[in-house]
């Protein structure tokens, strides 16, 4: 049976890709003395995200940033970055960090200086929020994190963390135990070089800006397309914002018989994966459906959907008379 999960994830790029993982994943990513042409890459990548991101670039001068396992990765360290220059410029040591984030949502702000947690807008907003000024044209914004596996379009386990300018990353950590002194400023350590070089670096250079721009306003639209025939089966309320990340939340008008776990369960046997789930402290008695609209989520298959949800609709009324 085919799964369709309306999750964060990308999980399907062209056979090209899949191929060119490959032939890259006996590459480890971070032995640059070895592998140089991976390094490259990861700062072409860089730089094509830090212009994305309006960093203040000269015309010869090079983006600061590194890519990391995931966006988790990425804004623990330009947390850290912060909290170092903090203590730094305070004349304290940095060598016992005591950073406390929250597990859900993870934002630091020390100070005047801001890191932008743009996990999941950051490959959505330069495309088709362009007037919105939410990156380093904010004078304040010094590191921005991303998650290339989300609207990036790559497979899971790539994020990019970028800085405004060298000023605002700490100085970097050498070793030399690879046989050549580098420098290295990730959490982890040696891993495979596809998630670079066969993933977002191929996106990047395969799609362009326009094309991205494209998927990015497809995914909206096709989030509209959700929106507007869920509500027209008169049993749910929309709770997401048109505007944003396209995705659609969603809760039932009348959960008396069955609620929003009974739906997203039976979703799950016919090959849809719709979380459900309950709103943080405070309104944890509010329960949603969220569908996440993704590149390779089309116009049929949002179609597709609202049909099947207003056959499982049906079903359910059916099952809860017969028990009752």
């Amino acid at each position: 049976m085919e799964i369709l999960g309306l999750t964060w994830h990308t999980t399907w790029m062209e056979p090209e890709c899949d191929k060119l993982m490959m032939e890259s994943m006996n590459k480890n990513y971070v032995d640059m003395d070895e592998y140089p042409v991976t390094t490259e890459l990861q700062n072409r990548c860089v730089n094509m995200i830090a212009n994305l991101f309006n960093a203040p670039l000269g015309d010869s001068e090079t983006a600061v940033g590194v890519g990391t396992v995931g966006s988790s990765e990425a804004i623990m360290l330009a947390g850290l970055a912060l909290w170092q220059n903090k203590r730094r410029a305070e004349g304290n040591p940095v060598d016992k960090p005591n950073i406390v984030t929250d597990l859900e949502v993870p934002t630091f702000r020390l100070d005047t200086t801001i890191h932008v947690d743009a996990a999941m807008g950051g490959f959505i907003a330069p495309f088709i929020y362009p007037e919105l000024e939410w990156d380093f044209r904010l004078p304040l914004v010094k590191s921005i994190n991303v998650s290339g596996h989300k609207y990036g379009l790559v497979y899971a386990g790539i994020g990019w963390a970028i800085w405004r300018s060298k000023e605002d990353l700490p100085q970097e950590l050498n070793i030399n135990y690879l046989g050549t002194d580098q420098s290295t400023f990730t959490l982890n350590f040696s891993k495979g070089s596809s998630p670079v070089i066969a993933h977002q670096y191929y996106q990047l250079i395969r799609l362009g800006f326009e094309r991205y721009k494209n998927v990015m306003e497809n995914c909206r639209e096709n989030a509209m397309v959700l929106k507007e025939g869920l509500e027209k089966t008169g049993r749910v309320n929309i709770v997401s914002k048109d505007e944003g990340v396209p995705m659609v939340a969603f809760s039932l008008r009348n959960n008396s018989r069955y609620n929003e776990f009974d739906v997203s369960k039976l979703l799950r046997q016919y090959g849809w994966i719709v979380p459900a789930y309950t709103m943080p402290p405070d309104a944890e008695h509010v329960t949603v459906l969220r569908a996440v609209v993704r590149g390779e989520f089309s116009r049929t298959l949002a179609e597709r959907l609202v049909l099947d949800i207003q056959k499982f609709f049906m079903i359910l009324i059916v099952n809860f008379e017969e028990k009752n």
